[in-house]
């Protein structure tokens, strides 16, 4: 059954690519003319984004650089003793939810320093697929379609981060340790 899965996925993704525009041309679609449009509304989308961007990657540089993080990171830390916990995933819990590249990082460094099999490294690679970058997200999607009101957005992605993010650990530590 797994090999059945493997052989499927290896061909679904180049079979979706030429079936799209071969159905838009038995539609009748004209389908480089189409294409060029698509690409001319999204660069005029990116331009429209790149000052939400900016303000956004200057808060997280102030966030990090004015040492909150770490003041947020030492409230927590006690619990996280308290609990078992690995401390070493806690700051990939508040990256996450703001910046994709930095979390990343950071969970590739997890796993360079304890391994891939490690609970830390489990830990990491399960966050990072379990949680998303909520406040890119709301900056860019909302901000391309000019939502500005996104207070229960926030609310809502930032509560699903931090329940992917402890289910995450507790899932982990029950599995692997």
């Amino acid at each position: 059954m797994f090999e059945l899965f493997t052989r499927v996925s290896a061909w679904l993704i180049p079979a979706i690519i030429v079936f799209i525009p071969l159905y838009a041309a038995f539609r009748k679609v004209p389908v480089y003319e189409t294409f060029i449009e698509g690409a001319k509304d999204g660069f005029g989308t990116a331009i429209n984004i790149i000052p939400a961007l900016v303000g956004m990657m200057v808060a997280i540089s102030m966030f990090r650089a004015s040492g909150a993080m770490d003041l947020m990171l030492g409230a927590v830390r006690p619990l996280f003793d308290l609990l078992s916990i690995p401390t070493e995933v806690l700051p990939l819990g508040i990256l996450r939810p703001l910046t994709g590249a930095g979390s990343l990082a950071f969970t590739a460094d997890l796993i360079a320093t304890h391994g891939p099999d490690s609970l830390i490294g489990r830990i990491a690679s399960t966050i990072q697929g379990s949680t998303d970058t909520t406040l890119y997200v709301l900056t860019v999607y909302f901000g391309a379609i000019g939502i500005r009101k996104t207070r229960y957005a926030l609310k809502v992605g930032l509560f699903s981060d931090l329940v992917g993010f402890l289910a995450a650990i507790f899932i982990c530590m029950y599995i692997f340790k």
